[in-house]
C-alpha cells in the first residue's frame, strides 16, 4: 500500500507578519495549557504527580515555540532567514523536522554563542548604524534574532522530538514492592503533534527501578521504541508487561496536545471550521486546541507459568465495551476536551454542532480565568 504524501499538507510561512501572528497564537494557547492543567486538577481529573509531570512538558512546549519565534523573526525581511514548515491540515503545529533541525542546533549552541557578539554588542552596533549611518540594520537585526534563538536552546528545558523517560518514586506497596510513576513524550512524526505519557509501575525487583543499570536503561529503550501514535495504549502496556516480569503496569495514560484549528492558518474540515469562521475573532483569539486523554487501567493480576517450576504476574486490563470504538479502541476511558477564547466558544455554542455536546470545554480569557462546560 502506498503511503500518503504528507508533505502536500505542509506550509511554509514566507511574510514576516504572518510568522509572527503564527508564534504570538502558539504564545497565547501554550500559556493557557498549564492553567488548564490545573482546573483539571481542582476537577478531581488529575493528580499533583500527574500535573507535575504535565507541567514540566507544557512549559517545555512554550519554550520550544519561544526558540523557533526567534530563529524564523525575520522570515520574509532577510534572505538568508529561513521559514517555518507547519502542518495546516493534521495539526496546525511545525512539523517534525523543524524539532529535529532544533536538536541538531542544540549541539552547536554553546560553540555558536562563543563565536557571536552578544546581546549587548549587536545592540550597541544596531544603535550605532541607525544614528550615524540613518540605515535599517536589518542584518544586525537578523543576527540578534539568531543569538535569542541560541540561547533559548542553551538553557535547555524544551520539548524534544524525543523526550526520555523520567521515574519517580510514589511509595512502596509493601517490601519489594516498589511504586513509580514513568513519563515521558515524543513529538509524533505521523501527525506532529506533542504526545505526553503518565505510566504507573509497580517494582519487585531487587534493585529499584532508576537505581538498576541492567533493568533502567532497557525499559527507556522499550518504551521510546513504543511510543508510536498509531499503537494502542493496550499494545504498549502489555508489551512491557510480558518484557520485563517484575515490573506491573497498572496504569498508561496517554495525552495528545492537539490538533490546533485556526480560521486563519489551517485548512481542517469539520465543523470546528465553521464554528471558527462564524466566530470572526480577533488576531489571537482566532483558535481552537483539541486536547485528548487516553486512560488504561489494570483490573486484576493473573499468574502465569513460566519455565519449570516459576510465575509470573501479568495484568489484565479493563478495556471500556462503550466508548466509540468499543473495546476495539484498547482503552478504559477516552476524553477529548476543547481548549478555546470566549468569541469560539459562543459561535461552537450556537451553532451546536453534534459531536460536541459531550466534549468538555475549557474557556480561556487573558486574565487567566479559565472556565470549564460540558
Amino acid at each position: 500500500m502506498t503511503k500518503p504524501d504528507l508533505s502536500q499538507d505542509h506550509f511554509q510561512l514566507e511574510d514576516t507578519r504572518v510568522t509572527r501572528r503564527y508564534f504570538g497564537k502558539f504564545e497565547r494557547i501554550t500559556n493557557h495549557l498549564t492553567k488548564v492543567a490545573a482546573t483539571m486538577e481542582a476537577e478531581g481529573r488529575l493528580g499533583r504527580r500527574d500535573i507535575e509531570a504535565l507541567a514540566g512538558y507544557l512549559a517545555g512546549l512554550n519554550f520550544t515555540f519561544r526558540a523557533l519565534a526567534h530563529k524564523y523573526h525575520f522570515s520574509g525581511r532577510f534572505s538568508h532567514a529561513g521559514q517555518l514548515t507547519f502542518d495546516r491540515v493534521e495539526s496546525g503545529f511545525p512539523i517534525y523536522q523543524e524539532l529535529l533541525e532544533m536538536a541538531n542546533d542544540a549541539l552547536n549552541a554553546r560553540n555558536h554563542l562563543e563565536n557571536t557578539p552578544t546581546t549587548d554588542e549587536l545592540k550597541d552596533q544596531m544603535v550605532r548604524t541607525i544614528v550615524g549611518e540613518q540605515k535599517i540594520p536589518t542584518k544586525l537585526q537578523y543576527a540578534l534574532s539568531q543569538r535569542l534563538y541560541y540561547e533559548e536552546l542553551a538553557k535547555g528545558h524544551m520539548f524534544w522530538a524525543r523526550n526520555d523517560p523520567q521515574a519517580v518514586w510514589l511509595g512502596n506497596k509493601a517490601e519489594m514492592r516498589r511504586t513509580f510513576q514513568i513519563h515521558w513524550a515524543v513529538y509524533d512524526s505521523q501527525v506532529n503533534l506533542p504526545t505526553i505519557y503518565l505510566m504507573e509501575v509497580e517494582d519487585t525487583g531487587r534493585i529499584g527501578l532508576p537505581k538498576d543499570q541492567r533493568r533502567w536503561p532497557e525499559a527507556q529503550a522499550h518504551l521510546m521504541a513504543q511510543s508510536l501514535g498509531g499503537l494502542k495504549l493496550l499494545t504498549i502496556a502489555k508489551g512491557f508487561d510480558e518484557d520485563f516480569d517484575d515490573l506491573h503496569p497498572t496504569r498508561l495514560r496517554r495525552f495528545h496536545i492537539g490538533p490546533m484549528y485556526s480560521h486563519a492558518f489551517t485548512r481542517q474540515t469539520g465543523p470546528l471550521r465553521q464554528v471558527l469562521e462564524d466566530a470572526q475573532s480577533p488576531v489571537g483569539e482566532d483558535w481552537a486546541l483539541v486536547w485528548t486523554e487516553e486512560d488504561l487501567v489494570s483490573e486484576t493480576v493473573e499468574h502465569v507459568k513460566t519455565g519449570w517450576f516459576g510465575k509470573v504476574e501479568r495484568q489484565i486490563f479493563a478495556l471500556d465495551p462503550f466508548g466509540t470504538e468499543g473495546p476495539d479502541a484498547g482503552v478504559t476511558r477516552l476524553e477529548r476536551s476543547l481548549i478555546m477564547p470566549e468569541r469560539p466558544y459562543q459561535s461552537l455554542a450556537e451553532r451546536n454542532p453534534p459531536g460536541f455536546r459531550d466534549v468538555r470545554k475549557f474557556v480561556v480569557g487573558d486574565r487567566g480565568r479559565v472556565l470549564s462546560y460540558r
